[in-house]
């Protein structure tokens, strides 16, 4: 939660604020309109968000304010290992909100997954105090299997979502195009695409373990559970060496803990005299020795809500598992707006090839000169310089560069923002600019024209010519992604859209 709130916070401005790429303010009134210009259940129902009873003049502010509340009070949990029903609770209303107007910025299968992890963290916490071994609330085995019932659902999702998707699955080439082909590959996944094709073949196998046979072993006992956790968190990280799938593969492993008792967590605690396996050891003799004393009221309170929990847990897991039996599975779907129980999956199908699309600017009067010169910008962090290394950033999630990805293997017609980034990079918007990694215009005028390239990219042979000479990539133009666009001539774009004009800084 805390890289989730502060990713959003470096980012929501430039994506969805006042002059953001799609305006959730302008995105509310929609659905606001939908519903017959009223803020009613309907409303609600269809976007969850605090945002709705509060004042839109500023939603720069509303969209920091929550970001910056919702950091403080997740890192205070983390540093301080303090938590309670009331400060979970928060924490998750809050990202919700986020979500349900971030639009396609937040259209990523983890945003629900954490969601999910998020809701079941109320209920594995005392409701008041904010001790680190709260006395009376031992984690309910509901709440426990809740964990495991979600881990067991990411990971059958994602195996049954391979094998019913892309052929290379089953034919286990997937590995051959992986590493080169996903959204932002890391130095690791420059030097794992050149493994030979039996290790490719290996590792398709593994995948598919993993995902398709481990997760039973939740039912198969103790020593079973526990070699699943085990199994799936090594899986986790090498999922992490190898490639920035955002916070995903870390957030995936938190329900894996679910799968590990007291006893074989014991040794990550230390056994001197006051220390938590002494303190915890007490608490567990006080509790039995209370076990023939009436049972307290609260703790009445504390059975009610657990199995109210669980009853719920499982009458949103029906069309879940409905989906999960399915030939015609989809991945990455909520069937309830609060993201409460969701379906999930990744990488159903494999592209072969990787595009990018280039965005390029000149200060000539005439973009079809032959003699205009184009100058690229750079992304944080998807390949655009042939000679950038591939970057390092798992946990943290740039959002721009990934729906650039999405939209290189579309088209821009597809991708309305895109042309809206363009105008704004015509505009030279500082805002806009801060999710660049460089503005070639930088202390000069800004470009007059701004064009869309699309290229072929391949990593180079480690070794190899091009890598002798720097590049960590190859390229071959496939053509025109959008062409060549000013600032006035995107002016009726802008108001068909009630988009704000570009107004330069």
């Amino acid at each position: 939660l805390v890289v989730a709130f502060l990713v959003a916070y470096h980012q929501n401005k430039q994506l969805i604020g006042e002059k953001g790429l799609l305006p959730c303010k302008l995105y509310l009134q929609n659905v606001k309109k939908y519903f017959k210009g009223k803020i009613n259940l309907d409303a609600l129902s269809y976007a969850p968000t605090i945002i709705w009873f509060l004042d839109w003049s500023d939603m720069d502010s509303i969209l920091d304010y929550l970001s910056l509340f919702g950091l403080a009070t997740s890192a205070f949990v983390l540093v301080t290992g303090c938590a309670n029903m009331v400060l979970m609770a928060v924490l998750w209303v809050l990202y919700l909100s986020l979500v349900n107007v971030g639009q396609i910025w937040y259209s990523f299968g983890w945003e629900s997954q954490l969601l999910e992890t998020g809701f079941l963290g109320i209920f594995l916490c005392p409701l008041w105090t904010l001790s680190r071994l709260p006395q009376h609330t031992p984690p309910s085995s509901i709440v426990i299997w809740g964990f495991r019932w979600l881990i067991f659902r990411i990971m059958l999702g994602a195996g049954l979502i391979k094998i019913r998707g892309d052929r290379c699955w089953r034919e286990l080439t997937c590995m051959d195009y992986h590493y080169e082909t996903q959204p932002v590959p890391n130095p690791i996944a420059y030097f794992m695409h050149r493994s030979p094709w039996w290790f490719h073949q290996f590792e398709t196998l593994v995948n598919h373990f993993i995902e398709l046979v481990v997760p039973f072993f939740l039912f198969l006992g103790r020593r079973m559970c526990i070699v699943h956790g085990l199994l799936q968190i090594l899986f986790q990280v090498l999922l992490i060496i190898s490639g920035n799938l955002s916070f995903l593969n870390w957030l995936t492993i938190v329900p894996s803990i679910a799968c590990f008792d007291d006893v074989s967590l014991g040794f990550l605690f230390s056994s001197k005299r006051g220390g938590v396996k002494e303190r915890v050891a007490q608490m567990q003799l006080k509790e039995a020795a209370e076990e023939q004393l009436p049972l307290r009221y609260g703790c009445y309170v504390r059975k009610v809500v657990n199995i109210s929990f669980g009853l719920l847990i499982a009458y949103l897991s029906i069309p879940v598992v409905v989906n999960l039996l399915s030939s015609r599975q989809v991945m990455n779907t909520s069937f309830n707006p609060l993201r409460i129980v969701n379906t999930y999956g990744a990488f159903g199908s494999i592209t072969k090839e990787r595009t990018e699309v280039v965005l390029q600017g000149t200060s000539s009067l005439d973009p079809n000169d032959p003699a205009a010169v184009w100058e690229e910008y750079d992304f944080k962090c998807k390949p655009g310089d042939l000679k950038r290394r591939p970057c390092f950033i798992t946990p943290y999630h740039y959002r721009l560069d990934w729906l650039m990805w999405f939209a290189a293997f579309q088209t821009y017609e597809q991708n309305e923002w895109v042309i809206h980034l363009a105008g704004k990079l015509l505009a030279q918007e500082e805002e806009t600019l801060s999710l660049m990694a460089t503005n070639p215009f930088a202390g000069r005028a800004p470009p007059r024209w701004i064009r869309g390239e699309h290229f072929k990219y391949k990593f180079s042979r480690p070794g190899g010519k091009h890598a002798s000479e720097g590049r960590w990539w190859i390229r071959k133009r496939i053509g025109p992604y959008f062409p060549p666009v000013n600032l006035q001539g995107l002016k009726k774009f802008y108001e068909d859209r009630n988009w704000p004009y570009p107004v330069r800084d």
